[in-house]
């Protein structure tokens, strides 16, 4: 009786305070989602040396006080062991993450670091969703956002500095239209330490900011992010050991960047074929615009991810324009909340404002679609228990190759051998005609690895290095560990 009481007198929760636990148990169910597909593909030999070993040894580096140093890098590029990783990309923000090293040192506490950085963009979205449309609509873009396939493809290859876009470009955003000035700048200064093109999607955001006739602090970002794109691109990495040839992918306007600016501008036509040249990049380009509707297109928000959408399609690299990689996770957040906003002011210009049936059915269309393309995505993989299981054949011999690599040596890998050492060894990629500073090499003779043309190429540079003087100490299912005596 006394219980029973007790469960009467208990007040229930109001709608209003039930809110931060939906948007919680969202943000913690993305984030496992996010999580265990990084973690088992590292724990069936699916992660890379390119790039989760990368930005393992800068974290571990920042972790012990020192230069983010990244060595898999600095010999690729034959440029030696302390190579820092600003060098590389201007990626400071990385230094955040140290402190968790000092509780879990390997690639785990960054596949977990990122899960949660992309799940913890969930509440802002739904907070500038809510206030345009209403709390049903906010519940199901978050959702989609959780579902969308940019996020799938960054999560599913590895980690990359993009972990932390999502975030603070969703802070940015919804901070603004709360009129909440200062943490919109600190996370636009935020964006400015995760790479060294972020310059340009600040000032993407100023020019958005104009169109709200907000011209001082529109100037202000915009002279803000094109000035930190020309510093650390132009004098901060170089200064510290980088090349601008490293990442110049505009050969076919100028061979500088000045003279390829100059041919942009006066060559317009080739720009546009440029922009839609292939069948790859008109394809993700519709993706990229389609899980809102192609709303986004009726908000000058877009504008935020158009000077970074231009840089990616305009550049010969083909990693730039797929749909496979990282490189769409830098926008998702932009266009969803640009459709958001590009679907309220259609409203207003119909009349229909108030009309919670049109804004129930595009946000059911938004998340039906992210459903949609749920299977064509990685995140598919989720769905089939042939992914958990891995190839058992090549687990065996890489889990007895990693345990014949002793500790605190350097070992040259094939591409996906490195996660399993980069805790305990400094690990370098192993790719051919290259003589390495390694006396142990860990190879794949019979399956396909980049940065190799075939397995018979692997398989004959193993003979080369044993005709070199490197003799066998391992050898199973065609992973060979080899040592310099």
């Amino acid at each position: 009786m006394a219980t029973d009481t007790l469960v009467r007198a208990t007040p229930k929760l109001s709608l209003k305070h039930r809110h931060p636990i939906w948007l919680g148990a969202i943000s913690v169910l993305a984030a496992a989602i996010y999580a265990v597909l990084g973690l088992v593909k590292l724990g069936i030999f699916r992660a890379t040396t390119f790039d989760l070993v990368i930005v393992d040894q800068a974290v571990r580096n920042y972790a012990k006080f020192l230069p983010g140093y990244i060595p898999s890098i600095g010999i690729w590029h034959g440029r030696g062991l302390d190579y820092p990783q600003i060098a590389d990309h201007f990626s400071p923000i990385y230094a955040v993450l140290a402190p968790f090293y000092w509780i879990h040192d390997g690639p785990t506490t960054l596949i977990i670091a990122q899960a949660v950085l992309f799940a913890s963009a969930v509440p802002f979205i739904w907070m500038f969703t809510r206030r345009l449309l209403g709390t049903t609509p906010a519940y199901l873009v978050s959702v989609a956002y959780a579902l969308s396939w940019p996020v799938a493809q960054a999560v599913n290859f590895d980690v990359h500095e993009v972990m932390f876009v999502p975030l603070l470009t969703a802070i940015v955003i919804e901070r603004y239209q709360a009129g909440r000035l200062v943490p919109c700048y600190l996370a636009l200064f935020g964006l400015l330490l995760v790479k060294e093109d972020m310059g340009l999607m600040v000032a993407g955001f100023g020019l958005y900011v104009l169109t709200r006739r907000e011209w001082a602090h529109g100037t202000i970002m915009i002279l803000s992010g094109f000035t930190a794109a020309v510093l650390t691109r132009g004098v901060i990495m170089p200064a510290v050991g980088g090349q601008l040839s490293d990442f110049w992918a505009y050969s076919q306007f100028g061979p500088t960047p000045g003279s390829a600016a100059v041919g942009m501008i006066t060559h317009p036509f080739q720009v546009l074929d440029t922009l839609f040249a292939t069948e790859g990049k008109t394809g993700t380009i519709f993706f990229l615009l389609w899980p809102t509707l192609l709303l986004c297109l009726l908000s000058p928000l877009t504008l935020m991810a158009l000077p970074h959408l231009l840089e990616r399609f305009l550049g010969s690299w083909v990693q730039w324009h797929a749909a496979d990689y990282q490189y769409n996770a830098f926008t998702v957040v932009v266009l969803l909340l640009a459709g958001v906003d590009g679907f309220a002011r259609l409203l207003r210009w119909l009349k229909r404002s108030d009309d919670r049936a049109w804004k129930l059915a595009w946000s059911l269309g938004v998340l039906a679609v992210a459903l949609t393309l749920v299977p064509r995505f990685a995140f598919g993989q989720l769905l089939s228990p042939a992914f958990y299981r891995g190839d058992p054949v090549k687990i065996a011999a890489a889990e007895e190759a990693a345990s014949r690599v002793p500790d605190g040596v350097t070992v040259a890998t094939v591409n996906y051998m490195g996660p399993a050492l980069t805790d305990r060894t400094t690990v370098l990629l192993l790719r051919p005609g290259f003589s390495y500073p390694a006396p142990w090499i860990v190879a794949d003779t019979q399956r396909w690895e980049f940065p190799y043309g075939s397995a018979a190429q692997q398989a004959a540079q193993v003979e080369e290095l044993v005709a070199g003087g490197y003799e066998r100490v391992f050898e199973r299912n065609g992973v060979v560990v080899l040592r310099r005596p």
